[in-house]
């Protein structure tokens, strides 16, 4: 790459911000013989432009030798960044590439079927008259010969090896802080009913050791490549019989990937595996290994640990030089140690944040724990006081974050026992999409209690004006993984986890220098979380937490707070609330509230138990 051409290669027609200085200091960052640049940047600081310049510093075709990697991959984790990226004007040059599933056949009598179970992938020899315009395999073929290719991460992933996408110059990974867990993730085999197509055919054992579970694999491997092979053999598959050719096809990479990565003694990875009861008695099946009935076992969830190997395949083998972006690369070190790079050829960029403190407060509305053993007692103190922010902004939206499908159910039947339901919208597992964007086109200042929507959501201007932190996001604990860490003591990684869940969850709100929205904290776990993280919170995020201050809220009084647009609101002033200045409620000051001391420090699981997910 040429990291002289970051400037150059800014796609906008001038700099806002501390743009300008950040390009400066990612170009130096390469040029000092970094191969990774980290690059912590705040919500508003134009990550996606940033990370256009990057991309163009990539070496060209042209300049590039034929045994030379050239071109710049673009990917991130979350699907809605992509679309971001796809409807911005600034960055149509980088070029976008989606699964099968999110495109449809143009063929006639195909026009509702997506491309993943067309006549292409259903008959044997099926030769397309029309691929040249199919609008997958057209897409495919503009990201995979221009200079920048752009996908979700999932799609990079699942490319690694492909003769279509090969090794580039440059990688640039937006909203890359979670990518270790979600390299985990996407490395984790499910084995049910759900994952498995012949699933009620099968004999389980129980599973007690990695061991006994690497040997299954192999077995289930053998069985699956067996049925591929029948359903290879026919001319033409229906579209059940594709989607289980296909998902036949990605469990047979997954189990040879664990049996290859167990067996070699070089792998760091360290492998978990949980089991469930089984259902019931199964029939036998071409895998039967001789296990006994009462010995059978129920679906099997195998894990790595900091999969290392999995993402030198999948991301580091990729290119030759890389930038990482997001808010929330909280520890250089840790991120290094848990993707597999060596900190000393890892540079870190910070960003300066450019939005006023003042337009970002942090409400103190604590009403006791919200671990499972005191949840019964503190949600209905939470309902009371979200009726109190509602009075408080009444012609204002706001979004509560319930972070769990129980918490979320008995908030909302509390908020309609108390009157105010016609104001509050949830969302299933199943329309979560759908129902955001209903609430998002609202005219009214509906409230939106929703479940893991800390990350990716965009409420600029008065989408939403306040918003409420129900629970601390700890990882929960009877999860094998985060069990195995504690036991090792990783605690600062499960409260840096937590933390970084916070401050991402604080940035929906508040969008650009001139936007403003207020964070309420109802979890008294979350001031506990901000002490012992401390240290390893961005600067600009300590200055919120320094002034976190309690509001001075109405009485408690649903009949207002029902009424919504009526006027004359008492909602969040961000010319008059600085430190020392108004409340939540834009009359007298709040009190101002540092950090407060815990109860005990004698067990800090005691403090975060959580097995609600």
């Amino acid at each position: 790459m040429n990291p002289e051409r970051i400037f150059d290669a800014f796609p906008a027609p001038s700099y806002r911000g501390t743009q300008e200085r950040a390009l400066a200091d990612i170009r130096d960052a390469f040029l000092e013989g970094n191969d990774v640049v980290l690059v912590r940047a705040p919500t508003g600081s134009g990550k996606s432009l940033l990370a256009r310049a990057v991309a163009g510093c990539a070496r060209s075709a042209e300049e590039a030798e034929p045994s030379e990697a050239s071109g710049a991959y673009y990917t991130t984790p979350q699907v809605s960044q992509l679309d971001d990226v796809a409807g911005d004007a600034l960055l149509q040059d980088l070029n976008i590439i989606r699964g099968k599933s999110n495109y449809t056949c143009i063929l006639p009598g195909e026009l509702d079927t997506p491309v993943n179970q067309a006549p292409c992938v259903r008959e044997r020899g099926y030769d397309c008259a029309v691929q040249h315009r199919c609008p997958y395999f057209s897409d495919r073929a503009i990201a995979s010969n221009r200079e920048i290719a752009a996908m979700t991460l999932a799609y990079f992933m699942q490319t690694a090896g492909s003769e279509v996408f090969r090794k580039r110059d440059v990688v640039v990974i937006d909203e890359a802080h979670g990518l270790a867990e979600w390299a985990e993730m996407y490395a984790t085999i499910q084995l049910g009913p759900r994952t498995v197509p012949f699933w009620d055919e099968l004999r389980v054992p129980q599973v007690e050791s990695v061991e006994r579970a690497a040997r299954y694999a192999e077995s289930l491997a053998g069985t699956c490549e067996r049925r591929k092979d029948d359903l290879l053999a026919t001319d033409q598959l229906s579209p059940a019989e594709v989607r289980e050719r296909d998902r036949l096809q990605e469990l047979i990479g997954e189990l040879d990937w664990f049996v290859s990565d167990y067996r070699d003694p070089e792998s760091p990875t360290t492998w978990l595996v949980d089991q469930s009861e089984p259902a019931g008695t199964r029939g036998a099946s071409a895998d039967d290994d001789g296990d006994d009935e009462d010995e059978l076992g129920g679906p099997l969830t195998i894990k790595p640990m900091n999969p290392e190997r999995y993402l030198h395949h999948t991301v580091w083998d990729r290119g030759n030089t890389f930038a990482l972006l997001s808010a929330t690369i909280l520890n250089k070190e840790a991120f290094c140690r848990h993707v597999g790079l060596e900190p000393s050829r890892v540079a870190l960029v910070d960003v300066a944040h450019t939005f006023p403190v003042e337009n970002r407060p942090l409400y103190d509305v604590t009403q006791g724990k919200m671990t499972f053993e005191h949840r019964s007692e503190t949600v209905p103190k939470i309902a009371r006081t979200i009726v109190r922010i509602m009075q408080n902004h009444p012609d204002e939206k706001g979004l509560i974050h319930a972070h769990s499908y129980d918490i979320q159910e008995q908030l909302a039947s509390l908020l309609a026992d108390f009157g105010v339901g016609d104001r509050v919208r949830t969302h299933t597992r199943d329309d979560r999409d759908a129902d955001l964007e209903a609430w998002k086109a609202s005219s009214g200042a509906d409230v939106f209690v929703s479940v893991k929507m800390e990350e990716a959501l965009d409420l600029k201007g008065d989408l939403c004006r306040w918003q409420v932190l129900c629970k601390a996001p700890f990882l929960n604990t009877s999860d094998s993984r985060v069990a195995h860490r504690l036991e090792e003591g990783q605690w600062a990684w499960y409260y840096r986890a937590a933390l970084r869940t916070v401050i991402q969850a604080c940035g929906r709100v508040i969008r650009a220098p001139d936007d403003y929205g207020a964070t309420y904290l109802a979890d008294s776990s979350l001031l506990d979380l901000f002490e012992r993280a401390r240290t390893d919170m961005p600067d600009w995020f300590s200055a919120q937490v320094d002034r976190l201050s309690e509001p001075e809220l109405p009485a408690f009084d649903p009949a207002t707070a029902a009424e919504s647009a009526r006027g004359g609101g008492r909602g969040f002033d961000r010319r008059r609330n600085s430190s020392g200045g108004s409340g939540a409620d834009g009359s007298a000051s709040g009190t101002s509230r540092r950090r407060r001391g815990r109860s005990s420090r004698s067990s800090p699981l005691a403090d975060v138990w959580d097995t609600d997910g």
